[in-house]
C-alpha cells in the first residue's frame, strides 16, 4: 500500500511541475511583459514607437494562443485599437471587444479557416504607411491560415500535408513545402501588409525558435526555395503520391514561372519587427523551479529534443536508471526536465500522439522499477488528434495493464497509445491551455 501511495504522489508531483511550466508561458502575461504603454509611447521590449505617427492601430493573428494574446493587446491599448481579426482553434476563446475572433479547424484545416484567412487578407490589403499592425502568432497558426496558391484546392494542400506528416518529416521540412503552397506564409502576409509598420509578437512552438518556421513564418523572410521543397519530397519518396496540382505548382516554381516567397533581405521587411514573447525554455525553467520547491534536484536536459520518439523516450529512461545506479548526472531525489518536439512514424491504425507514444515506450522501459515516474505532455493541451495532452506512467504501469489483460506492446505496434492509457486512467487531460510552446517532459526519480 505504501508503494502505491508513493507512486500516486509521484504522479501528482509530476503534474504540479508540468502545470508550473504552463503558467510561465501564459500568452496574456507573455504579451504584457513585452508590450506596455507610457503616454503616447508604445514600448516593445527595448523598442519604442510614438503612436502619434500612426492613424490606425490594428491587431491581427492566428494560433491557439492568439485570442489570449489579443486580449492582452486590448488591455494595454484600450480605445487606441482601431480593430483587427484573430483566428483561433475551436474553443480556444477569450473575451474581446474591438478585435474580431473567428474559429477554425486544427490540426486539420477546414473551410472556416480558409474563409477567415480571406477576411484577414482583405483587412491587411487596405492598410497603408500610416497604419501599425500587431501580428499575434502562436503554434497552430499554420493550420489556421489555410490559403493555398491559385490552382490548388484546400483538400489537395491538406493531402500533401498529411503525406508529409505520416512520412516522419520534421516541422522544418513540412513548413518548407507548406510555405510554397500558400498565399500568406513564408513572408507573404508581410508582403500584403506592406508598407504598414508590422510588429510580430510570437509564442514559439518550434525547436530552436526559428522565426521563419514558427507557423510557417507569415511575416518574416523565407530562406527556403522551391528547389528545397523538391529535395524534401525526394527525401521521403513522396513525389509520386502528391496531388497533380501540387506537383505542377512546384515544377513551375523550380522553373521560375511562379514567384518565389520573399527573402529576408527584401525591402518589404524594413518596417517590420519580430519579438519572441514565449518559448519552451521559459516553461522548462519554471518547471525546474517548481521541482526544487518539492525537494528535487532538477536538471534541464534540453529544450531542443527532437527526432524519433522511441529513441528519445529510451534516452530519458536510461538517464533515470543511471541516476539510480550511480547518482549521475544528478543525485536522488531527481527531476529531469526536457522540451522540444519528437516525431512518430505512423505504422498502425490506432489513436494517439507523440507524447502518449513517448509515455508508452517509457512505461515499457520502466517496468518493475519503484520510485520512477514520467509525464510527457503538449503545452497546448492537445496531443495529436486526441483530447489528451499526453500521459503519466511509472514502474507499475505495465503490470496494471497486464492485470487487465492489456498488452502494451500490441498497442504500441498499432500507435494506439490513447486507448491504452484511457483504460488505465493515465491520460493527461488539461483541456485547452490557450498556450503552445511544444512539449514538456518531467522524469522523477526518488
Amino acid at each position: 500500500m505504501r508503494e502505491l501511495v508513493m507512486q500516486k504522489d509521484l504522479k501528482e508531483e509530476a503534474r504540479q511541475i508540468f502545470e508550473a511550466g504552463l503558467r510561465a508561458v501564459d500568452p496574456n502575461e507573455a504579451v504584457k511583459r513585452f508590450l506596455t504603454l507610457e503616454g503616447n509611447t508604445l514600448l516593445l521590449g527595448e523598442q519604442e514607437l510614438d503612436l502619434k505617427d500612426f492613424e490606425g492601430i490594428w491587431a491581427i493573428g492566428a494560433g491557439k494562443a492568439s485570442a489570449a494574446m489579443a486580449q492582452a493587446v486590448e488591455e494595454v491599448l484600450e480605445d487606441r485599437i482601431s480593430g483587427g481579426l484573430v483566428i483561433v482553434k475551436y474553443d480556444h476563446l477569450a473575451p474581446l471587444e474591438k478585435i474580431r475572433l473567428l474559429e477554425a479547424g486544427h490540426p486539420t484545416p477546414d473551410e472556416n479557416g480558409w474563409r477567415a484567412t480571406q477576411e484577414l487578407v482583405k483587412l491587411v490589403e487596405k492598410l497603408g504607411r500610416q497604419d501599425l499592425v500587431l501580428f499575434l502568432l502562436s503554434g497552430g497558426g499554420s493550420a489556421l491560415l489555410p490559403m493555398p496558391v491559385e490552382g490548388i484546392t484546400l483538400a489537395e494542400k491538406m493531402a500533401a500535408t498529411n503525406l508529409l506528416l505520416k512520412s516522419g518529416a520534421s516541422i522544418q521540412e513540412m513548413n518548407t513545402v507548406r510555405k510554397h503552397l500558400s498565399q500568406v506564409k513564408g513572408g507573404q502576409l508581410a508582403r500584403l501588409a506592406h508598407p504598414a509598420t508590422l510588429i510580430s509578437l510570437i509564442l514559439s512552438d518550434v525547436v530552436g525558435d526559428p522565426l521563419d518556421v514558427i507557423a510557417s513564418g507569415p511575416t518574416v523572410g523565407d530562406p527556403t526555395t522551391y528547389k528545397e521543397c523538391q529535395e524534401v519530397l525526394d527525401r521521403y519518396a513522396l513525389k509520386d503520391t502528391l496531388p497533380a496540382s501540387v506537383k505542377s505548382h512546384l515544377r513551375e516554381g523550380i522553373a521560375g514561372k511562379v514567384p518565389e516567397t520573399p527573402k529576408p533581405d527584401e525591402p518589404i521587411f524594413s518596417r517590420n519587427l519580430s519579438i519572441l514573447v514565449g518559448t519552451n525554455m521559459q516553461a522548462l525553467r519554471a518547471a525546474a523551479k517548481q521541482a526544487e520547491k518539492l525537494g528535487y534536484t532538477s536538471l534541464i536536459l534540453s529544450s531542443l529534443i527532437e527526432g524519433d520518439t522511441t529513441e528519445a523516450a529510451r534516452f530519458h529512461t536510461a538517464l533515470a536508471t543511471e541516476i539510480v545506479m550511480s547518482g549521475h548526472p544528478v543525485v536522488r531525489p531527481a527531476c529531469l526536465i526536457s522540451g522540444g518536439e519528437t516525431t512518430v512514424v505512423i505504422q498502425g491504425e490506432g489513436k494517439g500522439g507523440r507524447n502518449q507514444e513517448f509515455a508508452l515506450v517509457a512505461a515499457l522501459e520502466l517496468e518493475g522499477l519503484k520510485g520512477d515516474c514520467l509525464l510527457s505532455g503538449g503545452t497546448d493541451g492537445t496531443d495529436g488528434p486526441t483530447d489528451a495532452a499526453g500521459a503519466v506512467v511509472d514502474g507499475d504501469t505495465v503490470a496494471r495493464a497486464q492485470a487487465k489483460g492489456i498488452n502494451p506492446k500490441e498497442f504500441l505496434a498499432e500507435n494506439d497509445s490513447y486507448h491504452f492509457f484511457q483504460q488505465l486512467d493515465d491520460l493527461l487531460i488539461t483541456g485547452p491551455t490557450i498556450t503552445n510552446v511544444m512539449d514538456l517532459r518531467v522524469m522523477l526519480v526518488k
